[in-house]
């Protein structure tokens, strides 16, 4: 028999993951939101099964993951307690919310996995850091959450004391993304392209990147070498960027959002 993974909060983040697993067949889903009208369609889109509240949710869920917002987390796990039970697992998604927390405010009652997304989960292009710290955890367990977002993204298991760096560089990573994209497409518009040639150009531009990075197996040093002529172009513009520490500033910016991270969570 499948096992039942349960949703508490059906939201971007929610919504995406449950469209993810709904076509693999390898759980039944359940699924909560307040929002009872998006939780409705959702359900009719993915065959999920609508729970009545959260408690239900808990209760009939072998999995329960949490996809509320960090400031509910307390009240929520408080309210699921007389439902969890050791054979249960929560899945938890919420940003800066320990392991210890997520134990403590659930009353132990069972196992705990912390997965952190970031948000091309939203277009099934995810990444996700799992932490199967939890020494309560069974085997059979551990190997279900793997499965599961290993078949919607790429899975990073890691211990929880690198999550901080793991949100500092992936989960806030897509606006790094997004802020580069920019600034490429109004360079083009500086040089004299229409804005619209040149997004269409970056766009392009970044897709074949990626995609080179990630077929040719080489790395990334080597692949900006292969571009990189003797008294060219792009020596010339790589020159400008190392002059003004632009390697420098990104670097120090993913230490000071990994720091803030520390902060959040205390």
């Amino acid at each position: 028999m499948a096992p039942v993974v349960g949703f508490i909060g059906t939201g971007n983040m929610g919504a995406a993951i449950i469209r993810g697993l709904s076509p693999l067949g390898k759980a039944d889903l359940l699924g909560f939101d307040l929002n009872a009208a998006k939780l409705a369609e959702l359900a009719a889109e993915t065959g999920m099964a609508v729970a009545k509240s959260p408690l239900d949710v808990a209760t009939g869920a072998d999995y329960v993951v949490l996809c509320v917002k960090p400031q509910h987390m307390r009240e929520v796990l408080e309210a699921l307690r007389p439902a969890l039970a050791k054979g249960k697992c929560l899945v938890s998604i919420a940003a800066g919310i320990t392991q210890e927390k997520l134990a403590a405010w659930s009353g132990g009652r069972c196992p705990v996995v912390r997965i952190m997304p970031n948000t091309p989960a939203l277009v099934g292009a995810g990444s996700y850091a799992v932490c199967l710290d939890d020494a309560k955890l069974a085997e059979a367990q551990k190997s279900l959450v793997l499965e599961l977002f290993s078949a919607i993204g790429k899975t990073f298991p890691l211990p929880e004391k690198d999550f901080d760096a793991f949100t500092a560089l992936s989960g806030s990573g897509p606006a790094y993304v997004m802020y580069f994209m920019e600034a490429l497409i109004e360079s083009g518009v500086y040089v004299g392209l229409s804005r619209a040639l040149s997004t269409d150009i970056v766009m392009e531009l970044l897709r074949g990147s990626v995609k080179m990075g990630i077929e040719s197996g080489q790395h990334a040093s080597l692949l900006r070498e292969m571009v990189t002529s003797p008294a060219g172009t792009t020596i010339e513009a790589l020159l400008h960027l190392d002059r003004s520490a632009v390697r420098a500033a990104i670097i120090e910016a993913v230490a000071m959002a990994r720091d803030r991270s520390i902060e959040l969570g205390r």
